[in-house]
């Protein structure tokens, strides 16, 4: 994995409150992501609920797609998986404000994965 540095970009701070939360380091899979018509980079959005396992090291954590991969987390930031797998911060306790995170990640957020998440990330709008 290379250091990436862009300028001027502006992080989407999607959490309600930035006190109290926690978030792990995780990798997130170069599979998960879309594609950013703009930029034609690959992009996974901030507030994506993801599958992995938080107790072991160095594997790759992706999108929580159905009942059988529950989510353990949601994204903090955008990760840009252009190139490969890419390191990014998993949220596994906060409050999340839906009003900022995009419309399609926000379809996302199921009852499903509300009910996954509960008492660990708060979705409030």
């Amino acid at each position: 994995m290379a250091i990436k540095i862009e300028s001027a970009v502006n992080v989407n701070q999607i959490l309600f409150c930035t006190d109290p939360q926690v978030s792990v380091g995780v990798v997130v899979d170069s599979t998960a992501g879309t594609e950013d018509e703009a930029t034609g980079r690959t992009i996974e959005k901030a507030g994506t609920p993801l599958n992995g396992d938080l107790t072991a090291r160095n594997t790759a954590f992706v999108k929580a797609a159905d009942t059988t991969n529950p989510a353990v987390g949601v994204l903090l930031h955008d990760v840009d998986v252009t190139d490969g797998d890419a390191n990014g911060a998993l949220l596994i306790f906060g409050f999340v404000n839906l009003e900022r995170i995009d419309t399609t990640t926000a379809a996302l957020i199921t009852a499903t994965r509300k009910t996954e998440l509960a008492g660990k990330v708060t979705f409030l709008k």
